[in-house]
């Protein structure tokens, strides 16, 4: 088949959609469901992410992807047993797979929620079982187990969009789109982000552990596959915050990092022992613990909304609190699609405590965004190479 009729494009209104081949077939099959325009736009850019991360690390990779950017993504490493509780995932059996999928759903639950998957590998039993339980619009992946296909194909009533990619397919060197009836082309961005991008360190410091190496090559892939201007945080093999599609970078650097900062906050003790009523659905859950942490919960303990949600009345977690927790996080690694201008972005960086860094360089004020790094004693490389992605 290389033509599919889809339901309507970004909006009801854009009519006819369709996707199809100019020469040969469609390099993927739908096995389930109906996805649409964003759902197949979000599908292909997630299975280059993932395919890329598993090439750059040679661990299973995967990625929750919402608006043609990901909400999160990452390797399958294990997890302790504190993320474990904060993924959801304390009470069942995981795969590399698996471990995969719940870093990458569960760094920022909220965005992530209607998200559509992608795996580097066949999706096996453990991996569908924890998509199960997610509101998720659909998956990509290069294969399904018998048993995984079973259990994906009964989410949504038989409706889940369930997309098996030809992983041997190599697209043309040459792309296409069109924006008011003007053809813009070039060629596609085939850089492959390996170990030589992070060989010239700029600062002081010019340490680079293997693990860093690797959460840097996970931040620019991810950045490869974001909507401009981007900023990726990773700990550990997942991205923690990523800020994307923002017009100033320290906006980016501030969402990502805000983002990053709620991603360690409920690994304290305050978060984890929350107790919520019986019942409670997981988006009402992670709601609540954002609530929880923010600014607003004052706000909910003054109208009594904490009833409906806790079934103790939660102390609050107070600014200071949090600002002791957060200093106890170490080692993340931060990457940058375009130069950091000015070196506040590196200041908002400290604050989430970043100490490795990978961004192009070639700013007027480069000195300038060194000389921030030095002060705090980070690492910091200059690839060389932008990574936007319009």
């Amino acid at each position: 088949m290389n033509e599919m009729q889809l339901k309507y494009g970004c909006n009801p209104n854009q009519k006819p959609s369709r996707v199809f081949m100019e020469s040969g077939e469609l390099p993927f099959e739908v096995i389930c469901g109906k996805p649409g325009y964003i759902n197949l736009l979000d599908a292909l850019n997630g299975w280059q992410l993932v395919k890329e991360l598993k090439k750059a690390t040679g661990l299973p990779a995967a990625t929750s992807f919402k608006h043609v950017s990901p909400a999160g993504a990452a390797v399958g490493m294990p997890l302790s047993d504190t993320l474990k509780k904060i993924y959801f995932v304390d009470d069942v059996e995981l795969t590399p797979l698996a471990n995969a999928y719940a870093r990458a759903r569960g760094a920022d639950r909220m965005s992530s929620f209607g998200d559509f998957i992608a795996l580097s590998d066949e999706c096996d039993k453990a991996t569908a079982l924890l998509i199960k339980k997610e509101v998720s619009d659909g998956i990509i992946a290069p294969g399904y187990t018998d048993e995984a296909l079973e259990i994906l194909k009964a989410k949504k009533k038989g409706n889940y969009n369930i997309i098996k990619i030809d992983e041997n397919y190599t697209p043309a060197e040459i792309e296409r789109k069109q924006v008011f009836g003007v053809t813009f082309e070039q060629g596609r961005n085939e850089l492959d982000i390996n170990d030589e991008l992070l060989s010239n360190l700029v600062t002081d410091n010019k340490t680079l552990s293997d693990e860093a190496k690797r959460n840097l090559k996970i931040a620019l892939i991810t950045l490869k596959y974001t909507q401009s201007n981007s900023v990726c945080y990773v700990k550990d093999g997942q991205a923690i915050g990523i800020g994307a599609g923002q017009q100033s970078r320290i906006h980016c650097t501030r969402l990502a990092g805000n983002k990053a900062d709620i991603w360690w906050l409920r690994q304290a003790p305050q978060v984890l022992n929350l107790q919520f009523v019986d019942g409670i659905k997981r988006a009402d859950r992670d709601n609540a613990i954002d609530v929880y942490i923010s600014d607003e919960y004052m706000d909910v303990l003054a109208d009594g909304v904490w009833a409906n949600t806790f079934k103790v009345k939660p102390e609050v977690f107070t600014k200071e609190e949090q600002r002791v927790w957060l200093d106890k996080n170490t080692d993340v690694a931060l990457g940058s699609d375009a130069f950091f201008p000015f070196g506040d972005n590196i200041e908002r960086a400290r604050k989430s405590d970043v100490t490795v860094i990978a961004q192009p360089g070639g700013s007027i004020r480069d000195d300038n965004v060194i000389e921030t790094c030095n002060k705090y004693n980070m690492a910091m490389a200059f690839t060389g190479i932008r990574l936007f992605h319009h």
